[in-house]
């Protein structure tokens, strides 16, 4: 491809949701709204799971740090976007683009790597109980997380450098809200085969193989649930699993209902919107996931407001 119009690129534009004047007021009061509870959310589950000696399990600190993670996740992308909102522009420097990439790589990977995690402490919790608090011992669980931000961190520092390598064309207007890969690689004027094998092949290993991860292990707590006799019991082990399963369903959900969307339309505010379902929707949810569906955080947070809840 000729990279005669190609230039040294200082800033983007970012389309964001519409042009519309008169939205503009709307959509940043919905995305502050937004982001506020997903804060405030997230901060009081790391809060009750810190305060209260019942949550001091395995199971609750992946939980919080998967709350912090939902925290850093959304900060990457949303304050940008208000900021542009408020001030009325929709540039964003080439430097805080590649950054923003990094980041979001980051914490999109750490969110699908603790939600392995927890799908492996579950697993181990059901079908092998006897063994569970041996085997997942501070040690381990502070290695698993460990292990969780040093895949991410790699992945996300190979993504940057292979959109360091490209150059772009003037044309420099992202249809996103945020400087999203896919978006930003079609703006480019060099060859983007690399860039493109390097996220298909990420996507395929580090997408689909935890995914395969999460699979098995309910595949094993399903075929041990259904070994237990009691009704009762079947129910108490299911419970403990579920917040978490809808967390996934809501996660992979909304991720290939993006890539579907970004894929079947070349309508960019489609894409745009569905980003919004795993960007923002999905971590302002799992607080009230967690917070509605599980007793022993209930209870935590009842302590946590002095029985006022």
């Amino acid at each position: 491809m000729e990279t005669g119009n190609s230039t040294r690129v200082s800033e983007f534009l970012l389309q964001g949701f519409s042009e519309d004047p008169e939205l503009q007021s709307l959509i940043f009061g919905l995305f502050f709204s937004m982001y506020l509870v997903t804060v405030l959310g997230n901060l009081l589950i790391i809060l009750a799971t810190i305060s209260d000696s019942h949550l001091h399990m395995p199971m609750y600190f992946f939980l919080s740090n998967l709350s912090f993670v939902d925290i850093c996740f959304t900060s990457t992308t949303i304050p940008k976007m208000l900021v542009n909102i408020q001030t009325q522009r929709k540039t964003i420097t080439y430097t805080t683009c590649i950054t923003q990439m990094c980041f979001f790589f980051i914490f999109v990977e750490l969110d699908n790597f603790l939600l392995t995690v927890m799908a492996y402490d579950r697993f181990l919790a059901i079908c092998h109980s006897l063994h569970y608090m041996v085997i997942m011992n501070p040690w381990i669980c502070g290695l698993l997380v460990l292990v969780c931000w040093i895949l991410s961190a790699l992945h996300a520092l190979l993504q940057s450098l292979m959109m360091l390598q490209l150059s772009f064309c003037r044309n420099l207007e992202n249809t996103h809200f945020f400087c999203e890969c896919n978006q930003v690689v079609q703006l480019a004027c060099s060859d983007t085969f690399l860039n493109d094998m390097v996220m298909y092949f990420a996507s395929v290993l580090l997408g689909g193989g935890p995914l395969a991860g999460i699979l098995y292990s309910y595949c094993k707590i399903v075929s041990s649930i259904h070994a237990i006799s009691s009704a009762q019991g079947r129910y108490k082990a299911f419970s403990t699993c579920a917040s978490h399963l809808s967390i996934v369903s809501l996660f992979y959900g909304t991720g290939l209902g993006v890539y579907i969307s970004s894929s079947a339309t070349r309508n960019s505010h489609s894409s745009a919107t569905a980003s919004v379902m795993y960007t923002v929707v999905t971590p302002m949810l799992n607080p009230f996931i967690y917070s509605l569906r599980n007793k022993d955080v209930k209870r935590a947070l009842r302590r946590l407001f002095g029985g006022q809840l």
